[in-house]
């Protein structure tokens, strides 16, 4: 150990003298005139390496600056994505669906007149292929559930928000099954379908004119609706809502979607 230890001190004491050999070297050849613009090169040089240094120990802050900032981000990004799936995951039952109107093709039956065409246009009238134009059926919108508590409580009793939504689904149900009818050719219609188109027909008034409406016999036709006191209630609460409105005539109530 005493020996290893000896060994060591003298390594110490020899590197120290031939770094002081060195600076004596290096002094000497400070003095010299020919080796001084060389020195102020490379004094030049270590300015320059030592503002490179600088500018890169400021660069490597910036970026653990910017790693750290990205970091945080990426926990926001993924909280947020997991308050999102939670979200997804528990959509309230109350909320509606967005509606959406139904297309389908107008067709002309008797009684609708066409716009006369120039002579001109006629032959290439012709030659084209119509196009069947196409019109929206009215439907109502589901409530929201900020509209189902501002009825007053006389009106909703002991109703459900589900139970007024079903009533909707039902009453678009029968405004889109009508009008598919009033909107399909009479020759293709079956015997049974041309009597409701009659009827349908038959129940429109001035009043109607530009509007979707119908009966308690569409409700009863295309839907499995019981048109009891609830229903009525209910037909109440879509008109305090503007869901629908009444007009009345020739002994029957038309429910127009408004």
């Amino acid at each position: 150990m005493a020996s290893s230890s000896l060994e060591d001190l003298c390594l110490h004491i020899n590197m120290k003298i031939s770094n002081i050999k060195k600076c004596l070297l290096l002094r000497d050849i400070g003095k010299d005139d020919s080796r001084k613009p060389v020195l102020r090169k490379i004094q030049n040089e270590v300015v320059l390496v030592h503002d490179l240094l600088n500018k890169m120990e400021s660069e490597v802050k910036q970026q653990e600056k910017f790693k750290d900032s990205l970091k945080e981000r990426q926990k926001a990004a993924e909280r947020d994505q997991k308050e999102a799936q939670h979200l997804l995951e528990h959509i309230p039952r109350y909320l509606p669906k967005p509606q959406s109107c139904k297309a389908v093709p107008a067709v002309k039956h008797k009684g609708q007149t066409k716009a006369a065409e120039p002579k001109g246009e006629k032959k290439a009238a012709k030659e084209k292929k119509p196009v069947k134009e196409k019109i929206a059926i009215k439907e109502a919108a589901l409530l929201t559930a900020e509209e189902f508590e501002s009825v007053p409580a006389y009106l909703k009793g002991r109703i459900t928000y589900d139970q007024i939504n079903a009533v909707v689904q039902e009453i678009n149900k029968a405004v889109v099954s009508k009008y598919k009818i009033l909107y399909q050719p009479l020759k293709s219609m079956s015997a049974p379908v041309r009597n409701l188109y009659h009827r349908f027909t038959e129940e429109e008034t001035k009043d109607t004119k530009g509007t979707f409406f119908i009966v308690e016999d569409d409700i009863k036709a295309f839907t499995q609706l019981k048109l009891d006191k609830r229903f009525h209630s209910i037909l109440s609460i879509l008109r305090h809502c503007q869901r629908t409105r009444e007009i009345r005539g020739s002994g029957l109530i038309r429910y127009v979607i408004c």
